[in-house]
């Protein structure tokens, strides 16, 4: 009898993807060779190839409708067991629907962010779990898999190691924390004066430098954590994808809130220190869980945008976060 074919639809985001690949994984594990074909933003297609989990990847720009076109066509043309809409947002259910796909997996209305999504699902999977990454799993019990979740092993490869490595030697690093400020919007960011401190205590008492990452549009974030960190000197770095992996993965430890790589280097097996605020990190946090995640008790949980660092993370002190990096790194007192 052959093994199901699967659709898999996860467009973005970095940390999204991150807690969505233990899900595809457990269907991997469970239907070694059935076809997998993941649908996602041509941004991300390096990330899910470093999985090792899709048979094909098809990127998909939900803004540019001749790609959006070719791609209905492409699934038209094939016959799926199931499609799993582990995003839960218009631009990926229909994707599964306008192609036509019979069994459309996806969640209810409980869960999705998007009012009204759930109609376009045959199967609408009403989760129990509290991690995004266990929910996914439960989409993929409902498409048949025998666990909800398993190990996912991010491929690295050698060429991006050895550019990373000729450019931490010219920056004259060998040993590194990276510090990750940012996280999509300000009021889940730790202020960067902190970072900055925190920054040069880690050089002073631990005589580790620290690279700064930034993503797109938060350059001017990344320099105003440098110009706060006094004469630790500090890097800022905004490689693409393979080198950031390169990177993260050679890092001591890495210290950022709610923020795709943070998440990418938990994946990948890095120490982490994990600073959260409006986000709840028993739904968002990093995953597998991590020893140290610091919130304040009494932070409120919203997912609103705002423009100011929510008053939960002004609780949270540079020395707490020394503290918590120089425990995560075994360092003595």
């Amino acid at each position: 009898m052959p093994e199901p074919r699967f659709l898999v639809v996860r467009l973005g985001s970095l940390g999204d993807i991150v807690h969505t690949l233990p899900a595809v994984s457990a269907l991997r594990s469970s239907f070694p060779r059935s076809e997998i074909i993941w649908l996602t933003h041509p941004r991300w297609v390096g990330l899910v190839a470093a999985s090792n989990l899709a048979s094909e990847i098809w990127p998909v720009d939900s803004r540019d409708l001749s790609n959006v076109r070719d791609v209905l066509s492409q699934i038209r043309a094939q016959s799926f067991d199931a499609a799993i809409d582990y995003q839960g947002l218009w631009k990926s259910a229909l994707l599964p629907f306008l192609g036509r796909v019979p069994k459309r997996i996806g969640f209810s209305s409980a869960t999705v962010r998007e009012f009204g999504v759930p109609i376009l699902y045959s199967d609408r999977v009403g989760v129990k779990s509290v991690h995004i990454a266990d929910q996914n799993g439960e989409l993929s019990l409902r498409a048949g898999a025998t666990c909800p979740v398993a190990g996912v092993q991010l491929q690295v490869s050698e060429a991006d190691r050895q550019r990373v490595c000729r450019d931490r030697k010219a920056a004259g690093i060998e040993s590194y924390i990276v510090l990750s400020p940012g996280g999509g919007w300000r009021s889940k960011c730790w202020p960067a004066e902190r970072f900055g401190a925190l920054c040069l205590k880690i050089r002073q008492h631990l005589n580790l430098r620290c690279v700064i990452n930034y993503g797109p549009g938060e350059e001017s974030l990344a320099n105003a954590v440098k110009s706060f960190s006094g004469g630790a000197e500090p890097i800022v770095y905004d490689g693409e994808l393979g080198p950031l992996m390169a990177l993260l993965q050679g890092a001591q430890c890495i210290v950022g809130g709610d923020t795709g790589p943070l998440h990418l280097a938990v994946a990948l097996g890095v120490k982490a220190v994990a600073i959260f605020g409006p986000t709840n990190p028993a739904r968002n946090g990093p995953y597998p869980p991590q020893p140290i995640v610091l919130r304040v008790p009494d932070a409120a949980t919203t997912h609103e945008r705002q423009s100011q660092t929510s008053p939960s993370l002004l609780k949270i002190s540079v020395d707490q976060v020394f503290d918590a990096v120089r425990l995560r790194l075994g360092a003595c007192a």
